[in-house]
């Protein structure tokens, strides 16, 4: 992989762009040269017996435009990133030109913002104004996992509920926002054993919130939790802390049942929410944050 990370592909393209530009200029120097012609004013070639060619210079315009053209490609290369890892005379960047704009626009909207610092999430649930911003701000950048009301789906957390891996406080979905959060639980199949007694956890972690499973190898599996309790608590109902799921209730943010249970158990899970203090003021994600707490406020999970 490191062949096409090497100043060598760099140096390529420079040699490939630098010399279309030389062959340009190259191709209007020969075409501006004009032929030696016969008597007649012809290039000396027939076809046909009568079809002569004529050898007419190209037209004032046309070499204009074309030197004009090379001269503008020249320039852009010279102000521009164009050649290899060169960045140009201004330093221009899609990635600053976009960052640029951001700032811009995250000033302009920092006043209509400021207002709601102070308020609490209590407060703040109570002005429309500012939950029609909050929704504003979850649906341009939450709802793509989340859902436009939400509520999640396999693999994303259901907001509307009052499940919360990682705490409900407002200052624990303020930090959740800010910072991303990543939810990491390791392959148990070693810790826990044979296939069989991966079976019999299953039905054991089943049980925990009254699903149906088969009560004579949940019985089996209740001395395997143990390699469990360490994240989930000897309960099972989860700590907010590592982000370890609440076994108790019937929330099954990877799918429900004996095989997605095992599958969990045997291959883990990575789940990541990227943090957003990139993309949004710490203003923006006070009000985002009350928006998001009140999506499940008396919400109860079963």
């Amino acid at each position: 992989m490191s062949d096409f990370v090497s100043s060598g592909w760099s140096w390529f393209v420079i040699a490939i762009t630098v010399g279309g530009l030389v062959f340009c200029i190259w191709l209007l120097l020969a075409a501006s040269k004009t032929a030696k012609m016969s008597d007649d004013g012809t290039t000396g070639h027939v076809w046909d017996e009568d079809l002569r060619e004529m050898n007419n210079p190209l037209p004032r315009w046309w070499l204009w435009l074309f030197v004009i053209t090379v001269v503008f490609a020249a320039l852009y290369l010279y102000l521009y990133p164009g050649l290899g890892t060169n960045q140009g005379s201004l330093k221009w960047s899609q990635e600053g030109q976009l960052a640029a704009e951001q700032d811009a626009a995250k000033a302009k909207l920092q006043p209509l913002f400021a207002k709601y610092v102070a308020m609490d999430a209590d407060a703040l649930a109570k002005d429309s104004e500012a939950m029609g911003m909050g929704q504003r701000l979850f649906i341009n950048n939450c709802a793509q996992c989340h859902g436009s009301d939400g509520r999640g789906s396999k693999g994303f957390p259901n907001l509307a509920d009052g499940d919360w891996l990682w705490g409900g406080e407002f200052d624990a979905i303020k930090t959740t926002i800010t910072q991303g959060r990543q939810g990491v639980m390791p392959p148990m199949a070693a810790a826990v054993g044979s296939a069989e007694d991966q079976r019999n956890l299953a039905h054991y972690v089943l049980s925990l919130s009254g699903s149906a499973h088969n009560s004579i190898k949940a019985q089996l599996g209740k001395e395997k939790f143990g390699a469990c309790a360490a994240c989930h608590g000897p309960q099972g109902k989860g700590n907010t802390a590592l982000g370890a799921p609440n076994l108790t209730d019937k929330v099954w943010l990877h799918g429900w049942g004996e095989d997605a249970i095992m599958a969990m158990i045997s291959n883990g899970k990575h789940n990541i929410m990227p943090p957003q203090d990139k993309l949004l003021t710490p203003e923006q994600i006070h009000v985002l944050a009350a928006y998001v707490k009140q999506l499940g406020a008396g919400a109860k999970t079963q």
